[in-house]
Order: C-alpha cells, then structure tokens, then sequence
C-alpha cells in the first residue's frame, strides 16, 4: 500500500507531543509521592531523575541504531521472536489506553472544580472523540495543538514555582521544620523512600512515547526530546514536592490530593492563581490524550505491517493519518469508560503496571542488541551495567507497586489475558484457519454444499497467507548462518517461500553457497527456497527496485546486522529487519 508522506516533526513539535504526558505528571506524582515519603518525597523524586537519566542512553541506543516506530516492540521485534516483541506492544497499547481515559478524566475533574455543573463523563467523551478527531486531521495538526498546551503548561509551572518561592521569602520556613521533624508513617526513613520512589516512577510515564513515532521526527530530534522530557521532569517534580513541603503541612495533602497543586496556587497567589493551575491541568492532560493517540497510531501501524493486526487497518486518509487505527483506539477508550462506570481509579493499576513492564522490556532490548547485533552502527552507547542497575530500579518499583497497591496489579492482569489471547490468535491464525477446515470437514459432512463452500473460502484465505513471500539478503553467509535465517522464518513468519539474494559487486563465485542452499531446501521441504544472484552495490535502490519488481513489503525483507562500514543507516533500508 502507497505510504502517504507528510512533514517531519521539529524538536519542540516532537518534544511536545511527548512531554505534554509526562510534564503532566508533577499534577498528580507530588501529592502521591508525599502521601508515601512525608517529608522525604522530593528525594524519592530526584532518584527517579537518575533513573531517567540512565535510561536516556538506552533509549538513545535502541533508537539510534534501529530509528523506527514501535519503542520496545521494534527493538524486540528486532533483537528476540516476535511473540515477545508482541507482548511488549500489547503493554505499551494498554499503558495508552489507560493514558487516554484517565488523563481526559482527570482533566475534567480539574474544570469541575472550577464549573460545579459540568457532567465528567460526557466531558471525557467528548474530549476523547475531539482528539481522536484531530489526530485524524494529521501529525502537523496535532503538533500544533501540542505546542500550545506544552508552553503554556511549562508557564503557568514556572509562575507557580516563582510564586511559592516568593510565598517562602516573605513567610519563612516555619512549616518545613514542623513537617521535617515528624515521624514517618511507614516506619523507618528508607521504607519511605523505597515506597515513596514506587509512586513516584508513575511521573515518568510518557517517556517512552517519543520512540513510538520516531519516524514522523526529523533527523537528529529523538536524542533531543528524550534530553527535554528528563530536564523538565528532573526539574519540576522534585522542586515542587519541595515546595509544597515548605508551605502546606503534610496533614492537609490529602484532603486535597486531587487538586493539590491548585491549592497551592490558591495559598500562594490566590484565586487566580488556582484558576490558572486548574485550566492548565485541563489542558495538558488533555495533551496526554494527545499523546496516546499519537504514539499508539505509530505503534499499530507498525503492528500491522509485520502482520501482527489484520491489513484492514493500513487504510489512510489524504493527510497520512491511519484513521481506522485512531478510530479503533477511540472505541477501546469508550469501552473501559464505560465498564468502569466513570470510576477510572481501576485503570490506575492497568496504567502503572504497563508501563512499568514496557520499560523492563526496553531494558532487556538494549541489552540483547548489545548481545545479538554488536556489529550495528549506533549514534551511542548506554554501558552494560548501567542497563542493569536502571532495569533493576524499574523492577523494584513495579514490586513496590504490588506492596502498595495488589488489587491495582490483579486489575491490570484481567486486562493482560484477554488482549495476550487476541494477539495470539492472530500470531496462529494459520493453525487456528487449518483447525476449522479439518472441524469442518468432519463434523458438517451432511452438510456438504456449505462445507465445500466454507472449505473454498477458508482454503484461499490459508493459501493466501502462506504465498507471501519473504527475501534475504545475504552477502555470501555459511550454512549455519543460513541454517539460522531458515529456523527464524520457521519460527516467526508464515510463508512457503523465501528469496535468498547476494548482490555481487566482485563477481567471486557463489559455488559453495548455492551448494548449501541446496542442502537447506532439502532441510526444510516446507519452504521453497529460491536463489538469486545479481551484479551491484547492495543498497536503498536494490531493496526499492526489487520490493516493486516482486510485489514484497520492504518489512518483509531481512538482513543481518550491517557493521561499521556499511555505507547506510538501517532507517534508510526502507524498514527492512534484522533477523541476524
């Protein structure tokens, strides 16, 4: 299907689109983490700051060496077989779908404070349908929108934290003594920041949204946002817990943890004040909504090209956008609305945990790209053990989120199954098609009009799947290579034929090649193998010419990890895989 090409995102476009998520979270994550750590809780917050700081070259690593939609799915999908790649995608769309309707929820919560009258949950609906419909306009649009919110949020934070600073100048520190010198409630200083950092590591949901879309940015920008997105978190969650612990005693927090910020602009500034903090919270987690849209459009559509989700959803519109995919989203987000009864505290636990586990999965990509593809050209390095000890932070705070909240993970669980058991439905479809030929075939005899019909049917749809065929690019590879190449189509693909191409620029002769790939034919009779030898430079304009020339997706076509001196970066191949 014609891709339809649209303009690449800048570096505040891009940064915008993703931070809105994440700098949304210093509304909710401070109170939280107060609630757990005391007076402690801005320590808790800067930990989870070094922890993002490490997880800044992960994330640059993976990306820079594979830039291509899907975050933890394409690093997996390219690195590991395709049923884990999947789980971390089926994560990463539940981690937005809970995103969505409670950051479209909570938003509405703010402005109910301000208009006693509004209904929340036709306003959540509402705003959902709003944003699915701009996505739907297109990328560009939507940055627009982005940018607005991302700036004015980033402002009415900056005059919050001036205020309250000029709050403390004028009024002393008689309130942080009171609340620093009172006991802990958890018991000792360190099980408060252990669970206080737990709920904390809920401020940086977001950052992985930046590596769902990273083809829609210009080159160079990722790197860019991931560095944005961790200043201002590192920044302003800290500063603020800080803050609050200056000027409210802890004892009132959680009479007013929905809406701690604005109370704090109403001590500080007055009514304005808490006005302004209660429409800019609207607004930006509005921008979260935003953001999920987006990042789950690049993620699906990646999806579906690697023929985890029917074809049905590659249809776009004029502007490029993948409005099935939007759509489809739409109905998800209105279907857990729904079945919560508007009572989104459920969806927290399908939230944290989601995400937490897409992050632990990420971690595990980088390093199996270390492992698996040490050859591939990255732009940078993240050091073994510094992978280790930030997936080790994640890990530890997904357990300290089950000690703080179980029934939230029980929760999240109910959620898993069912969407693991439709992804592998569709990852067998193949066996599960040939199952309801051979049922059909024994159970319906009498009924031998329909069965010969729905056999007809069922058969071209089998035959259909299995003709698609796949190409491998090799630059003259042993048998165990190849032997490699063959059990990983046997293993994650569904073809009957696969097209092993060298591209000769030397003209040395292919004889003990063609000898093996003999033997491999003969090794797998279920897989017809072709070769096919040609003269030129392996690059862009081959892939391209024979994609076109044979009708195969370039997704379809694999290679193995290129070294140092392959004259292209993996992104410009056309989104051809590495197996190898």
């Amino acid at each position: 299907m014609k891709k339809v090409l649209h303009k690449k995102l800048n570096e505040l476009q891009s940064t915008a689109i993703s931070g809105n998520d994440i700098s949304s979270s210093c509304l909710y994550v401070s109170s939280l983490t107060i609630l757990y750590a005391g007076q402690y809780a801005w320590i808790s917050l800067l930990v989870v700051g070094i922890v993002l700081f490490m997880f800044r070259k992960i994330y640059g690593e993976v990306v820079g060496a594979i830039p291509l939609n899907g975050g933890a799915y394409n690093v997996l999908l390219n690195t590991s077989t395709k049923r884990l790649a999947s789980m971390a995608a089926t994560l990463t769309v539940l981690s937005y779908m809970a995103t969505a309707v409670i950051s479209a929820s909570e938003g509405m919560h703010y402005l109910h404070g301000i208009f006693e009258g509004l209904n929340v949950t036709v306003a959540t609906i509402i705003v959902l349908i709003v944003f699915t419909l701009l996505t739907i306009l297109g990328i560009g649009e939507s940055a627009i929108v982005a940018v607005v919110i991302f700036i004015t949020h980033l402002a009415s934070l900056t005059l919050l934290v001036l205020a309250s600073v000029w709050f403390i100048f004028n009024s002393g520190l008689d309130t942080f003594h009171i609340n620093w010198a009172m006991p802990v409630s958890s018991g000792s200083i360190m099980s408060a920041l252990f669970l206080g950092f737990s709920a904390a590591m809920l401020g940086i949901s977001g950052f992985e949204s930046s590596a769902n879309f990273v083809e829609e940015q210009e080159q160079g920008v990722f790197p860019k946002t991931l560095r944005n997105m961790w200043a201002i978190v590192s920044f302003f969650n800290p500063v603020i817990a800080l803050l609050l612990i200056c000027i409210i005693p802890l004892a009132e927090v959680g009479e007013h943890k929905e809406s701690l910020l604005a109370y704090l602009g109403h001590m500080t500034g007055g009514s304005w004040l808490a006005g302004l903090i209660a429409v800019d919270a609207a607004l930006v987690l509005c921008g979260a909504v935003l953001t999920s849209f987006v990042g789950v459009s690049g993620l699906l559509n990646r999806m579906t090209l690697d023929r985890i989700l029917p074809n049905y959803f590659l249809k776009q519109n004029k502007r490029g956008s993948n409005y099935r995919i939007i759509i489809s989203f739409l109905v998800l987000c209105l279907s857990v609305l729904f079945a919560t009864n508007g009572h989104i505290e459920s969806l927290a636990g399908v939230y944290t945990f989601s995400f937490l586990a897409v992050m632990i999965l990420f971690g595990l990509g980088n390093l199996l790209l270390k492992f698996k593809r040490k050859r591939l050209p990255r732009p940078e390095r993240a050091r073994g053990i510094v992978v280790v000890i930030a997936v080790s932070f994640i890990a530890a705070a997904f357990l300290g989120n089950m000690e703080l909240n179980i029934d939230s993970f029980y929760i999240f669980i109910k959620y898993l199954i069912p969407a693991l058991v439709f992804v592998s439905i569709m990852l067998n479809r193949t066996i599960l098609i040939q199952f309801l030929i051979d049922a059909l075939q024994y159970f319906y005899q009498p009924l031998r009009k329909m069965v010969v019909l729905s056999n007809r049917y069922l058969s071209k749809m089998h035959l259909k799947i299995n003709s698609q065929e796949f190409v491998f690019f090799t630059k003259g590879d042993d048998i165990a290579v190849l032997n490699k190449v063959m059990q990983y189509v046997q293993g994650n693909e569904t073809t009957k034929k696969l097209k092993v191409v060298n591209v000769n620029t030397d003209g040395v002769s292919n004889t003990l090649l063609i000898a093996d790939i003999k033997v491999l034919d003969r090794a797998y009779p279920e897989i017809d193998i072709e070769f096919i030898e040609m003269q030129g430079v392996f690059g862009p304009e081959i892939i391209t010419e024979l994609s076109e020339k044979w009708g195969i997706p370039k997704n379809f076509m694999f290679i193995g990890s290129p070294g140092d001196k392959f004259s292209y970066r993996v992104s410009e191949l056309g989104g051809v895989r590495l197996i190898m």
